[in-house]
């Protein structure tokens, strides 16, 4: 196979990827879609995803990474707590999804050369997703920002909750952001990005989505002030604005950060603490210490956990929290090791925006955008591939338009 054709199939592959963690569960959509159709479909696109995968990558070649064999290890504790069966058969169907998920992510570290070629699968699949959210807007504004979700903006074509949509236009414009300040791609592209992704942000009301952006960029930012002038220039200009809007606008910043609710409902983080509480109080046994209940759904009693270190704690036990925290603190020393540079930037704001989210979001335990976040981050962080042969082609200058509608793949870091 071509390596043009090859670097097609990486991602289409990277694409089934994140279809398959975008999830069944959600608003009502314009035209109902039956959960078990979802299901099938994102299913699928994870099966189709490791077939390809497999297909460009036959010789099972892969790159060492830290990060994928303590995620490897995370299915030990997922299978044993799952093999007794507490959390019922699709306990055992999620530790399979788990294993080809992590598969696919192993077939596709071949090409992880520390260039940004993942960064920009990212930034296009995400920008195509959030289209269909804006598509939905546009043509049914009542279903998209639903009174059940108090007028917070959803996915009226495809079920996506407020944080879902939240997030993902926040991880796609910090890092559409930072390739604009390596000058990775120009103006123009950049804000065809950033501009639409801020307004659905906005509509969203998701405050862990709009911190974990602003925290990301100011630890990514900040380590590039040293050996940048755009870098400086960025910095200094976003402090500007952000003192002027916070001293200026700040009664509708504070209305927008509250979203209508009361002091007790703000400060229990909107009920997630007495769920929380509620975990931490129930009696477990030694195995389930040690191993979790199993993977589930990320709820108890009934009830969504919101909280990767809580969710891992209850489906696979201590042992599950230590490698998940193994693998950040990982990631995260070896982006602060390295030189500066736009690769390490960009990985140090995922790190970032996910350990943020792990505390009112789930996702970090089993497949989920946030491990896809975190596999982001770990090919920013690899070693160049030694044979030409595994690397994708390469830019032909320093400034790239993002290619959404024919992505031109950039690995080659000037």
């Amino acid at each position: 196979m071509g390596t043009g054709r090859t670097s097609k199939v990486v991602g289409l592959v990277w694409g089934l990827l994140i279809l398959n963690t975008l999830g069944s569960a959600g608003a009502k959509t314009i035209v109902p879609l039956p959960r078990s159709l979802i299901q099938m479909a994102t299913m699928g696109a994870l099966v189709a995803a490791f077939a390809l995968a497999l297909a460009v990558n036959v010789r099972l070649r892969v790159r060492p990474s830290a990060y994928l064999l303590l995620l490897t290890l995370l299915l030990v504790p997922s299978v044993l707590a799952s093999a007794h069966l507490e959390s019922g058969f699709g306990a055992l169907f999620r530790c399979a999804r788990l294993a080809l998920f992590v598969g696919t992510l192993w077939l596709l570290s071949r090409w992880w050369d520390g260039g940004e070629t993942f960064v920009r699968h990212h930034i296009r699949t995400y920008f195509v997703v959030l289209g269909s959210v804006a598509a939905g807007l546009a043509v049914s504004p009542g279903a998209a920002m639903p009174e059940l979700y108090g007028g917070r903006l959803v996915g009226a074509l495809w079920p996506l909750t407020p944080p879902q949509i939240g997030q993902y236009a926040a991880v796609i414009i910090g890092l559409t952001v930072l390739l604009l300040v390596g000058r990775r791609t120009g103006g123009r592209s950049a804000a065809l990005v950033i501009v639409p992704s801020l307004v659905l942000l906005a509509l969203t009301h998701t405050r862990t989505a709009t911190l974990g952006l602003l925290v990301g960029l100011v630890v990514a930012v900040g380590s590039l002030v040293l050996t940048s002038g755009a870098a400086r220039r960025f910095f200094t200009g976003a402090v500007v604005i952000t003192v002027v809007v916070a001293v200026g606008f700040a009664p509708l910043v504070q209305a927008w950060f509250l979203r209508g609710q009361s002091q007790e409902n703000f400060t229990s983080l909107t009920g997630r603490a007495k769920v929380w509480d509620a975990l931490l109080a129930a009696p477990r046994s030694t195995t389930e210490h040690l191993f979790g209940a199993g993977l589930g759904d990320k709820s108890f009693a009934g009830l969504p956990i919101d909280n990767s270190w809580l969710a891992v704690y209850h489906e696979q036990g201590m042992t599950g929290v230590v490698l998940v925290g193994a693998f950040l603190v990982v990631l995260g020393a070896v982006a602060l090791l390295r030189p500066p540079s736009l690769g390490r930037a960009c990985a140090l704001f995922l790190i970032t925006y996910c350990a943020i989210a792990s505390y009112t979001e789930a996702g970090l335990g089993d497949a989920s955008p946030y491990l896809l976040h975190l596999a982001v981050a770990a090919s920013l962080l690899a070693t160049p591939a030694a044979t030409p042969a595994d690397r994708l082609p390469q830019p032909l200058g320093p400034s790239q338009p993002l290619g959404l509608s024919r992505p031109p793949l950039d690995t080659e870091r000037r």
